[in-house]
């Protein structure tokens, strides 16, 4: 019986999201489908019900909407062209500057602001004239835009750090926020190593060497912006806030910063910034609430310890269960957004990560690091599309620029995974493992 349950469940939902239903509603019919196995159909619409209900009765998904409300307010407050001075100042004479300055601007603001599609856009767009105007190739410049905006999403705070804390039963959002300090770094060094190395190649410039009043003014400039993620993180780290009590304290403190400060947001933007977060807001706990109503009915299923099983009857060598889970993953990442996937799967592989001895916090690092990369692979790959948008090239024409990159990123998973170290060092310094 389990069996048809759980092929109703997924056959249903991929042919749903094949045909272009939208994945909130192909999750949600899917899951009223598989439950229909098991229930009589009013039975089985109420429970779905319930469930999808309960997943959002959730003080910590408070923050979610703060989170994300304080990104829109940093896109259109002046924060990304601030951060890109900076960045130009750290690594302008490095071979492909320009380049190298665009994937520590991603991390910065894609850090802050929570968003690679952000990220993408606000630093994206202000490059990619230049680095035209500098000679660079624009699907050079596009490749190390799409592959360099995930990284922030690894670094604090995160939105889907905070989903993964929920679905993984509670794990400390603390600890998680810490962890994707390093994995974040080291996948936007993989970028950098790469970009190095093809900018020598290609013989790019190098950008002028700034002089000391221009760096100053770039540091001090930035720093505002900066500020942010020291007194999120500290407040949390010192037991001051909450996670959820320190995205509010962001909304305050971006907002006096683009609105009062910066002065680039002005009080007649308000509404149609309030309007997008909403927007964006429903979108992002519509997908949690029917996610969790169809992690519901698998557990219920037992489709977990079915998927277990099987795996474990291919072999017990953790090495091998591990590759496969990040090939799974890898295949979801591209026809799936992170937040769904996040829900599905974490009920999924998180129960045969932790038989293998794995911590809570280093599997949900390497799950979140193995879907940002599916944020720049077709056909769903947001990241991608808003690059291509921005710089106007082609889709078809970046799939063989980004290959150097992708596989840059595959081999920083691959350490993310099998060296538990670097995702565990900065949580276990301070205490909080």
């Amino acid at each position: 019986m389990e069996s048809y349950i759980a092929l109703a469940l997924f056959g249903s939902f991929f042919i749903l999201v094949f045909i272009g239903v939208p994945i909130s509603f192909s999750i949600g019919i899917a899951t009223v489908t598989s439950m229909a196995l098991m229930f009589p159909w009013d039975i089985a619409i109420i429970t779905v019900t319930q469930r999808l209900a309960n997943g959002l009765d959730n003080f910590a998904l408070l923050a979610i909407p703060f989170f994300i409300f304080a990104g829109i307010l940093m896109n259109s407050g002046g924060i990304a062209i601030r951060l890109i001075n900076l960045a130009q100042v750290m690594v302008g004479r490095v071979p492909g500057s320009l380049g190298h300055v665009n994937v520590l601007a991603n991390m910065m603001f894609g850090s802050i602001s929570g968003s690679a599609v952000a990220a993408a856009a606000a630093v994206g767009g202000t490059l990619d004239p230049i680095q035209k105007k500098e000679g660079y190739a624009p699907e050079f410049s596009t490749a190390i835009n799409v592959s360099s905006c995930i990284t922030g999403l690894l670094i604090p705070p995160s939105n889907v750090l905070i989903v993964f804390s929920l679905t993984a039963g509670g794990v400390s959002v603390a600890s998680l926020f810490m962890a994707g300090y390093l994995p974040g770094i080291l996948m936007g060094f993989s970028i950098m190593l790469v970009c190095w190395f093809l900018a020598r190649k290609r013989n790019y410039p190098l950008s002028p060497r700034p002089t000391a009043r221009q760096a100053l003014k770039a540091l001090l400039d930035a720093l505002p912006s900066l500020l942010l993620v020291f007194i999120v993180m500290g407040g949390i780290l010192g037991g001051v806030f909450t996670a959820t009590e320190a995205s509010a304290i962001a909304v305050v403190y971006t907002f006096i910063l683009s609105v009062l400060v910066y002065r680039e947001v002005k009080w007649r933007d308000l509404p149609g910034l309030i309007l997008e977060s909403v927007v964006t807001t429903s979108i992002v706990l519509l997908l949690i609430g029917c996610s969790v109503g169809m992690s519901w009915a698998m557990t219920n299923a037992d489709i977990p310890y079915m998927i277990s099983d099987a795996m474990m009857g291919i072999s017990d060598n953790p090495l091998v269960i591990l590759l496969m889970i990040n090939v799974v993953l890898l295949v979801v990442g591209i026809f799936m957004d992170m937040t769904p996937a996040v829900l599905i799967f974490t009920p999924i592989f998180l129960p045969i990560a932790q038989t293998l001895g794995m911590d809570p916090v280093h599997f949900g690092i390497m799950m979140v690091a193995n879907l940002c990369i599916g944020l720049l692979t077709p056909p769903v790959g947001s990241a991608l599309f808003v690059g291509c948008s921005i710089s106007g090239v082609k889709i078809q024409n970046l799939i063989k620029p980004l290959l150097p990159f992708y596989a840059a990123l595959f081999i920083s998973l691959m350490m993310i995974t099998y060296i538990p170290e670097i995702s565990l060092f900065i949580p276990k310094l301070l205490g909080l493992m």
